[in-house]
């Protein structure tokens, strides 16, 4: 694994020459109730980002610490950046990558809500830069290995947040942000018209969190993100055995 931000321009094209993979962590600043931070998921991208690099000996750039948070850009301490400025910031990286001379463009995204946007930008990155494989990656594999160590049933099929599932991500990769003593149960009913139409997440939750927290477990977090981290190494090496 190299630093990106840690290298100098008189050394870095040699290693550039050794590894074509670099990863890009995409977080959020948003509410996770009173147990973990607004970070949590610059937390959660930058440190499995980490992880992820040391497997396929990549490159991690700085984290891209916002992200976009309409549902919950209302309660306090959150930031939201629109998908479109998202984006573009996005493309604009990759592009750069490409010239650089990379070919393998790896975005980690540690919250959900920036999920389109990465989707969107891989597919004008597909067109601008058609040497380059772009991954966009959200843990996956996750709901199968959730489902097989989570104690509570999941709040929605979609959404996790600051809960039994996120909490135990956190208390595996960055366990010294996390004050279990604050953990709290808020299992809200989300109403079925939440799929199907712009909806504030204050219309069913004061807290942010989704489920009950005080089931998280550095256990639970370690088999969900190692099965994610497997599957993400599979992808990349998928690729990088037919020369893309």
């Amino acid at each position: 694994m190299v630093e990106f931000q840690n290298e100098n321009s008189f050394e870095i094209k040699e290693k550039m020459n050794q590894s074509q993979i670099v990863i890009l962590p995409i977080g959020a600043v948003e509410a996770h109730g009173p147990h973990l931070p607004l970070g949590t998921d610059n937390f959660l991208a930058e440190r499995l980002s980490q992880k992820l690099a040391e497997r396929v000996k990549a490159f991690v750039l700085p984290t891209l610490p916002y992200g976009q948070v309409w549902s919950l850009r209302n309660f306090p301490g959150s930031i939201n950046v629109s998908n479109n400025s998202l984006i573009s910031f996005l493309v604009d990286i990759g592009e750069s990558l490409y010239k650089q001379g990379f070919r393998t463009f790896a975005m980690v995204n540690g919250h959900l809500g920036n999920q389109t946007a990465l989707k969107e930008a891989a597919r004008v990155l597909y067109e601008s830069c058609p040497e380059m494989r772009v991954f966009y990656f959200f843990y996956p594999g996750m709901n199968k290995a959730a489902a097989e160590v989570r104690e509570n049933s999941s709040t929605h099929n979609t959404y996790f947040h600051a809960c039994e599932i996120e909490t135990s991500y956190m208390l595996y990769l960055a366990p010294e942000f996390v004050d279990m003593d604050k953990a709290l149960t808020d299992i809200p009913n989300i109403p079925m018209h939440a799929d199907s139409t712009p909806t504030p997440w204050e219309e069913f939750t004061e807290t942010a969190v989704l489920g009950d927290a005080s089931l998280a477990t550095k256990e639970k977090g370690e088999y969900i993100i190692e099965t994610a981290l497997e599957n993400m190494v599979k992808i990349i090496e998928a690729f990088k055995v037919e020369g893309l």
